[in-house]
């Protein structure tokens, strides 16, 4: 094989963090990125029989190498896992290869709710999962 066939650019892959507010109905998701370490809002997803399917082609389509899930964490739950650790068990199964971390989302709903009204948005309850998403997700980039 000569030196022209089959190489590959040396691209850099810049792998993303994907941050997770997980709700019954519906799921925000928060991107960054290493190098930049901010948090941006990415979309909110519905809690139906397709959204673990429609996670994975996220993670593989944005390149995300860790995960960051929020959790009450403000509550001693003991043997009882949240919600949000009983999806962490459920793409470490599809994805092994991808880390997973818990982030207090304490007052993320809030938070975001108070967020969007101060942009001036109406009718937050409609962004509020991907705002909240963003805010667990920033709240562990700056404990980095």
């Amino acid at each position: 094989m000569n030196n022209c066939q089959a190489q590959k650019p040396n691209i850099p892959q810049i792998s993303h963090i994907l941050g997770i507010d997980y709700g019954k109905s519906k799921v925000g998701l928060a991107l960054a990125d290493l190098e930049t370490r901010i948090a941006f809002v990415y979309t909110t997803l519905p809690n139906d029989k397709n959204f673990l399917d429609n996670l994975v082609k996220i993670i593989g389509k944005e390149g995300v190498g860790k995960i960051i899930i929020g959790i009450p964490t403000h509550v001693n739950h003991g043997e009882v896992l949240y919600e949000g650790e009983k999806l962490g068990a459920r793409i470490a199964k599809v994805l092994p290869e991808i880390s997973i971390e818990y982030q207090d989302e304490m007052f993320s709903t809030k938070m975001a709710q108070a967020n969007l009204l101060e942009k001036g948005m109406k009718n937050v309850g409609k962004f509020d999962d991907g705002e909240s998403a963003k805010i667990i997700l920033q709240s562990w980039l700056d404990r980095m």
